[in-house]
């Protein structure tokens, strides 16, 4: 999904979200065409069995309540159409999935999905991921996926991508030693902006190492990192993705 087919909205700590509670650092159209009648019922019918209440600011969030069981934590960065969320939690089920996404079509895909093929372990935060993920107790995602994330192109936007120097310091946080972050991006800005921050926080002082960085002409997939509807996309309008694989130091 890109800049240009979000255009911006207001956004800011006086809206209320869908689940209650503020709305911040959310840019972007919250809804695109009108669903179709099944997605629609999924949206009322499932998504409030799934859905994640944004927490208050400050408070913390205990995982085992998130899910009802005591299982490894995933997390997804904006998860699009839904489908690398739904592969992951598929080919995982001991696994719990987290998923963020404030455009209403991309969880009523993901929706579409679960209901296919009978997920019981993902749950919805239809808000901006932050605000869990600063109430979430250290160490508790051992896998973090942010891949083919708005590049956020002009200049004046740059404060709106994900990958800060204050975002990767609220990982590192949340990630114990050995866990992952995977990054993807198509996007030629987007790539030298994690070119750009990534060095600083991946030396061997910081509590990243950086596993790899590769292109896709020489990507060698892992078998559980399925690709998702942009990367398709891009690659079939020309776009060459870059991958990263980022790992935890231990502390």
């Amino acid at each position: 999904m890109t800049e240009d087919d979000l255009p911006a909205s207001a956004g800011g700590e006086s809206e209320t979200g869908p689940h209650k509670g503020p709305v911040k650092h959310i840019y972007g159209r919250r809804k695109g065409r009108p669903l179709r009648a099944h997605r629609q019922r999924a949206l009322e019918d499932l998504l409030p069995k799934l859905a994640l209440e944004t927490p208050a600011e400050g408070s913390r969030v205990d995982p085992v309540t998130l899910f009802g069981r005591d299982a490894p934590i995933w997390f997804e960065v904006g998860f699009g159409g839904g489908e690398h969320l739904a592969d992951q939690a598929e080919q995982h089920p001991d696994v719990n999935l987290i998923g963020a996404e404030y455009f209403i079509n991309g969880v009523a895909s993901l929706l579409k999905h679960i209901e296919e093929r009978d997920l019981a372990n993902v749950r919805i935060l239809q808000n901006d991921a932050r605000l869990l993920l600063e109430c979430l107790p250290d160490g508790v995602l051992e896998r973090i996926f942010v891949l083919f994330a708005d590049p956020w192109r002009k200049t004046r936007h740059t404060s709106r991508r994900f990958i800060q120097a204050e975002t990767l310091a609220l990982l590192a946080r949340l990630m114990p030693a050995g866990a992952e972050l995977r990054l993807a991006s198509d996007h030629p800005k987007l790539i030298d902006w994690y070119d750009e921050v990534l060095p600083a926080h991946t030396t061997p002082q910081s509590p990243f190492e950086l596993v790899w960085r590769q292109p896709l002409a020489s990507f060698d997939r892992p078998a559980d990192w399925p690709n998702t509807r942009y990367e398709q996309k891009g690659i079939a309008e020309g776009r060459e993705p870059i991958y990263w694989l980022l790992r935890r130091r231990g502390s």
